[in-house]
């Protein structure tokens, strides 16, 4: 089913028994991230809290929804799939990132009804939204009065985890259209926070270019609770040719409905929670962290642009949607592990020898990769390393790649350490490189944003890669597997007897 609010969801989630609410009086202060910590490390539910606490210890009217994609099959709720479909969203993305010309004429009849479903599913605007049935602006405005998530012990103010920051840039061409990302955001005061997006973020490259043409700060409206499919939407790798708005139309089977702000010139979705719209300065700036982040750790101090809040629009009784970052598991590590599979048909794409692709959630969400390929020639475990680390902006901060053949499962670190021991010279069959884009956040790298890469390979090698006689892999008698296939029921032993080879 189509799901044309964050509401629709909770109902159909309710009514799955994928969403428990909880009326006992929990504090935003550190006690919502414990309890969801829990969750996560058990495959919990969605939690509504029906009665939360700010962090002055007053009760706010406010209820607040964490753990709502906790697990890959809400992730894939969310896209009205279920988790084996999912690869068909990357296959569809594929397409739109680079359709391959049609073989005949039954073929591209083929290719039209994706063609006409996307080109249908523009969003389109209305003139009252429910999102804007409370309108606060001026002296009204408070940001003190959301219930915004304190995650961990030590962190300096309260923090907006789950906003969708929708910017335009200063032109009319594709990279200036609608943009939504989601960056956290630090509250400072009443009426402003701190918006903390990376320089190689859409958000990041419409500031700056507003920077170099216009004097006035850029003009931002954050959405705080929309659909599933818009929140997806935006943490999609989805083409540039495409906005995040017509994707979620695509995920959600019907057009995004969007509305006018009141005070900034930008459309927002209609059916959404709570939407702040405001500026983001130029030249004010200040210390942002430190905050825990999906690394495990807490981030270094430094310095973002100011968001001011210029109106404040919401429904009547609006839910507030949260989370927290941290060692995973966590929300964005499930998030990750469910995009695993549409990059694979991207990936795919442009290196059809890849079988499989597999980002650990305990490598953070990228910085570990494994990647299983047929491989045809001398060098080329190397070559698809290389495609890795450059093909999609979301690769560029993996650390690590590992490449193994396609008789080794990618997601079992077993299978996948018994390639690098057997398969590997530490010196021959290590790549590493210097002085590339590597996550600010990483501590580990000399220097922030800088730092280096390494690549494994771990295939078996051919000539001229090795001129020793390469191992035979241990294999049993087909016909002595069979056999015992059939006795195993009347041996009397524990266990499944289900045989261990591939």
């Amino acid at each position: 089913m189509a799901y044309g609010s964050l509401r629709d969801f909770i109902g159909q989630l309710e009514k799955d028994n994928k969403l428990v609410r909880v009326s006992e009086p929990v504090s935003t202060h550190l006690e919502m991230t414990e309890i969801q910590t829990r969750l996560l490390a058990e495959d919990g539910p969605a939690v509504l809290f029906e009665n939360p606490i700010n962090e002055a210890g007053k009760r706010s009217d406010i209820p607040v929804l964490v753990n709502l994609f906790g697990t890959v099959d809400r992730v894939a709720m969310g896209m009205n799939r279920t988790p084996d479909k999912l690869r068909e969203v990357g296959e569809t993305l594929a397409f739109l990132r680079q359709p391959e010309p049609p073989e005949g004429i039954r073929e591209a009849m083929g290719m039209l009804p994706v063609l006409k479903t996307v080109m249908t599913m523009r969003p389109k605007t209305v003139k009252k939204a429910p999102c804007q049935e409370v309108v606060l602006t001026g002296d009204e405005i408070d940001l003190d009065a959301l219930p915004i998530q304190t995650c961990w012990p030590g962190e300096p103010a309260p923090l907006i985890t789950w906003p969708l920051v929708v910017t335009k840039g200063p032109g009319n061409g594709k990279t200036d259209d609608f943009n939504l990302g989601i960056y956290r955001m630090q509250k400072l005061a009443r009426n402003k926070t701190l918006m903390r997006w990376l320089k190689h973020r859409g958000g990041a490259q419409h500031h700056a270019r507003w920077g170099k043409e216009k004097r006035e700060p850029l003009p931002v409206a954050v959405v705080i609770g929309a659909d599933p499919g818009t929140i997806l939407a935006a943490v999609t790798p989805i083409p540039d040719t495409l906005s995040e708005y017509q994707f979620a139309g695509l995920l959600r089977g019907e057009k995004v409905e969007l509305v006018d702000c009141k005070t900034v010139p930008l459309k927002v979705p209609a059916t959404a929670e709570i939407i702040l719209e405001g500026h983001v300065s130029l030249d004010e700036y200040g210390d942002e962290g430190p905050y825990g982040d999906h690394t495990g750790y807490y981030n270094s101090v430094e310095s973002f642009p100011v968001f001011t809040v210029s109106a404040i629009t919401m429904r009547k009784k609006p839910i507030y949607l949260s989370t927290f970052t941290g060692r995973p598991p966590d929300e964005p590590s499930i998030l990750g592990e469910a995009l695993n599979e549409l990059f694979i048909p991207l990936i795919q794409q442009q290196f059809p020898e890849i079988t499989d692709f597999w980002l650990p959630p305990e490598g953070c969400s990228y910085r570990i990769a494994v990647i299983s390929m047929k491989k045809a020639y001398a060098g080329h475990a190397k070559r698809v390393m290389m495609g890795a680390w450059s093909y999609l902006r979301q690769f560029m901060y993996t650390k690590f790649l590992i490449i193994v053949d396609d008789d080794i499962n990618a997601r079992d670190w077993k299978d996948v350490m018994w390639a690098v021991s057997t398969r590997m010279d530490p010196v021959r069959d290590i790549t590493t490189i210097e002085n590339t884009p590597i996550d600010y956040l990483d501590f580990a790298s000399p220097q922030s944003g800088l730092g280096g890469k390494i690549g494994l390979d771990a295939t078996n090698k051919i000539p001229p890669e090795t001129h020793r006689e390469w191992g035979q892999e241990i294999r049993m008698d087909d016909a002595v597997v069979e056999k015992i296939n059939g006795l195993w029921e009347s041996l009397g032993l524990p266990g499944t007897g289900k045989p261990i080879w591939k």
